[in-house]
Order: structure tokens, then C-alpha cells, then sequence
């Protein structure tokens, strides 16, 4: 079953794109690492959503992750209420939402017949 985490940063006023170029330049080697997004969610402050092959694929890679966070941490201010600097989620897909397909296109009109000029 597909796992996903999301972690949520604040980024200290200044290094947004230091922070934006970091995960950019960031080449996970995480096995069952299926990707990412790094998303902008204000001022400041910022999510990163992984998608995994299998939670235990995240739970494996969590002590590669928490090193290259300690090489943004920086970077980061605290959260308050005792967080420190992420607030992480992480755990099993359980639904899979989908677009709706577009419909499909009736089939094809005749063309019409070109009129024909009175004289």
C-alpha cells in the first residue's frame, strides 16, 4: 500500500529560496521513494509531501531524512507549542481519488452540405 508524509516548515525570514534551491538540488536515494513536492503554502512557511512504495519504505528512510534536515535546520525557525522545527504526519494511503474521465466525444456529425447559390 502507497504511504505518504507530509512535514511542515516555517523558513526564517531570508532564506526562502535557500530553502526552495536546497530541496531542489536534493537527489533522494531513499529506497521506495516514489517522489515529492515541495509546496508553498504562505508566507514562510512551506509543506513537503512524499509518496512511498510501502510505509515501511518511509520508516526505513526516516534516519537519511532527518540528516539531510539537519542540513536545512538552519534554515528554519521553530513552530512553538513545543514542535520544534517540522510537524511531521506520515501513514497509509487508505483512499485513492482520482479526476473523473472526460467524457467521451460523440461520435462525429455529418458534415454539413454547402449551400448552394441561387442565380
Amino acid at each position: 500500500m502507497t504511504a505518504v508524509n507530509i512535514v511542515r516548515f516555517r523558513v526564517k525570514p531570508g532564506y526562502e529560496q535557500q530553502f526552495i534551491d536546497a530541496h531542489r538540488k536534493a537527489r533522494s536515494g531513499f529506497k521506495g521513494f516514489g517522489g515529492g513536492w515541495l509546496v508553498k503554502t504562505g508566507d514562510q512557511t512551506f509543506c513537503f509531501v512524499g509518496q512511498w512504495n510501502s510505509f515501511q519504505s518511509l520508516v526505513n528512510a526516516r534516519p537519511e531524512m532527518i540528516s539531510l534536515l539537519d542540513e536545512m535546520r538552519g534554515m528554519l525557525e521553530d513552530l512553538g507549542g513545543g514542535l520544534g522545527v517540522t510537524d511531521p504526519v506520515s501513514g497509509e494511503a487508505v483512499v485513492k481519488i482520482t479526476p473523473k474521465k472526460a467524457a467521451k466525444k460523440r461520435a462525429a456529425r455529418k458534415p454539413k452540405r454547402a449551400r448552394r447559390r441561387k442565380h
